[in-house]
């Protein structure tokens, strides 16, 4: 089947997302009310990339921008490429701080290269979105609650990755706690070790599944819920400053984990009210995004550039 590409500019907002959740290792993710903002139209020639906020002056602008790559994974797909674009980010969600920002662009690079091709949702459907941007990313864990919002339990089969997605408890009011400091997927990753005891296997196990009733049901149970044993001792090391902060959360009674792999902070339920976060530290009341990815028709307006709405500093 050829490939056409329809004429109008097209847009998405994605949300930040937090991975692991602790003990979800590779699993559980969830959505945050944190955007970034991306259009896309189909030019006669070349590729310009222009990044507003978050990574701008530090972020390609050509085809080695993780949008456009994915783009081009994504018009592969679909049967061809085209001629030229031009893609505007208005990116929000910081960098490399364990919120999903890889995702972000993968999954808005998917949706708007779909999005551009004519026919392009029948020819490449929603579950071929989440394997796609899942294959792109290397695991679901932070696509999948960024294409389906809320809380997300991901996996993957002989043929790819599939996702769910379950309503959160009202009384969950997530918060992030975001360092100046960046951290690396890749280097996060390097210090796990091949195996693990079957006992921490085992208690992560019986962690994660109280942690889906404790986020859908029952938030009081959060706190024991968010325990690990798979990951977070073995990363402290390299990540001191969280690895204090999370402890200090937890002794007092705060559900913190790191967010994915880190150096963020994610608190699942209520910060003390003489809490002090410092100076070195970003406090973020995200509330969870339920709605996953949006695209729409047309450019970036002052809505997706008003930085009111990128949620406020406490």
């Amino acid at each position: 089947m050829s490939t056409t590409f329809v004429a109008e500019p097209v847009r998405v907002r994605v949300p930040a997302t937090s991975a692991n959740l602790g003990p979800g290792f590779d699993a559980l993710g969830l959505a945050l009310a944190l955007h970034d903002h991306v259009a896309a139209e189909v030019t006669a020639g070349g590729v310009t990339v222009t990044v507003t906020g978050e990574g701008a002056g530090d972020l390609p602008v050509d085809d080695g921008h993780l949008v456009v790559r994915a783009m081009r994974a994504t018009f592969d797909a679909l049967g061809g490429q085209p001629p030229g674009l031009v893609v505007d980010c208005v990116n929000r969600i910081p960098q490399a701080r364990g919120l999903g920002s890889s995702s972000a662009a993968i999954v808005a690079g998917v949706l708007l290269a779909r999005a551009l091709v004519t026919e392009g949702e029948s020819r490449l459907g929603d579950d071929a979105v989440l394997r796609l941007a899942a294959e792109i990313e290397g695991h679901p864990d932070n696509v999948a609650p960024c294409l389906l919002g809320g809380f997300t339990l991901a996996w993957t089969e002989p043929d790819g990755s599939r996702a769910v997605s379950l309503p959160v408890a009202d009384e969950v009011r997530p918060s992030v706690l975001v360092p100046a400091e960046r951290g690396l997927t890749a280097s996060a990753r390097a210090a796990l070790p091949a195996t693990v005891p079957h006992p921490d296997a085992a208690f992560n196990a019986g962690r994660a599944a109280l942690l889906v009733h404790a986020l859908t049901t029952q938030p009081a149970l959060l706190l024991p819920a968010t325990a690990d044993r798979l990951h977070q001792g073995y990363r402290a090391a390299s990540m001191p400053d969280t690895n204090t902060l999370v402890n200090e959360l937890r002794a007092a009674g705060v559900a913190a984990v790191v967010s994915g792999a880190g150096p963020t902070v994610l608190a699942l339920s209520e910060l003390p009210v003489e809490f002090d976060a410092g100076t070195d530290w970003r406090l973020l009341r995200l509330p969870v995004d339920v709605c996953g990815a949006q695209v729409e028709r047309g450019r970036l307006g002052h809505a997706e550039r008003d930085p009111v709405a990128a949620g406020r500093k406490s």
